[in-house]
């Protein structure tokens, strides 16, 4: 017995080593540089959480965050990206509601959203804005709504890509209105909103952090907003619901996620080192001024969330007989 003790015992020091260096590793995390992905291009309200996101976590994790946007396919091209990135904690995605709505979106994806990608925090819930090329001489949404009536398919409506938040605002909106836009969907939001500004679409249901300094600068005209309440950037537009068209509501959301598997700890500090900048006034004010709500809460809340998110998804794609690209 004693020699089968002492024959084992080097492969119980190493295996002890093994998880001492582990342990060690993650509780030396991060000692570079992390790699946020954004899967739509710079502008956009996703890109701009980022941005603040990673700046304030560079100064608490004493480590570069550095935003790599990749856009592309409503955001797959992004979120398969991270998805297969190295489980370490080293390359983080901000997502949107496509990780809940894509896979139902869409006919075949290379990976799974809830399966391959680990929440690590909801950061934000934003409304959307509707808003319009100022060519057209709407002032609210009931005379958007008449005219849309009356000449289906004349105006478009630009998307940052199916399955987005514009998107399901939009088809969202039609459906509750009787009207037929037509959908016009882009690689993201701020290319769709520049042919907005330039008159090649008309109207766009536009995340409220991008739409406020244009509806402000009058560049665009806001008809209305598409939460439960009034947005404090634009006091005076009303929601859409509260325009004629009643239970019309649209919330989208900012969250981190990372590569499933990540380890715990990483995934815990991540969400510890979030939570507390969402907690500090000057982020909560910064991110107020963009007209997002700031959300918080631990990981777990957060895989809960999107999974009621990804079963209201599979009920509105078959409710609006979506058919899956």
């Amino acid at each position: 017995m004693n020699k089968l003790f002492r024959s084992l015992l080097p492969l119980a020091v190493a295996g002890l080593g093994c998880v001492c260096t582990m342990a060690g590793a993650q509780d030396a995390y991060p000692s570079k540089p992390i790699r946020m992905v954004v899967p739509f291009p710079p502008g956009g309200s996703i890109d701009m959480t980022a941005r603040l996101v990673g700046q304030k976590l560079s100064i608490s994790l004493g480590q570069p965050v550095l935003v790599d946007n990749r856009p592309g396919a409503s955001g797959n091209i992004g979120m398969d990206f991270v998805a297969k990135a190295p489980k370490d904690g080293y390359t983080l995605l901000m997502v949107h509601t496509g990780l809940a709505s894509n896979a139902h979106m869409f006919a075949k994806l290379p990976f799974d959203p809830l399966k391959d990608l680990a929440p690590v925090i909801r950061v934000a819930d934003q409304p959307n804005v509707l808003i319009m090329n100022p060519k057209w001489s709407f002032k609210n949404v009931a005379e958007l709504v008449a005219y849309a009536k009356a000449n289906p398919g004349k105006l478009s409506v630009g998307t940052s890509g199916v399955g987005g938040p514009q998107d399901v605002a939009a088809r969202r909106f039609m459906s509750m209105t009787g009207t037929d836009l037509l959908n016009v969907a882009y690689k993201g939001g701020a290319p769709a909103l520049s042919d907005l500004v330039g008159g090649q679409i008309d109207m766009m249901f536009e995340t409220s952090p991008t739409a406020t300094p244009y509806a402000k600068s009058g560049k665009l005209r806001a008809l209305a907003v598409t939460g439960d309440k009034r947005i404090p950037a634009l006091p005076d537009v009303p929601t859409v619901a509260e325009s004629g068209v009643p239970g019309y509501r649209f919330m989208g959301w900012i969250g981190l996620v990372a590569p499933a598997g990540t380890p715990a700890p990483i995934i815990a500090k991540l969400n510890e080192q979030v939570q507390a900048l969402l907690k500090s006034p000057d982020t909560q004010k910064q991110l107020t001024e963009l007209s997002l709500e700031v959300v918080g809460g631990s990981a777990a809340d957060f895989v809960s969330f999107a999974r009621k998110e990804s079963g209201d998804y599979a009920k509105f794609v078959k409710d609006f007989n979506i058919t899956p690209q």
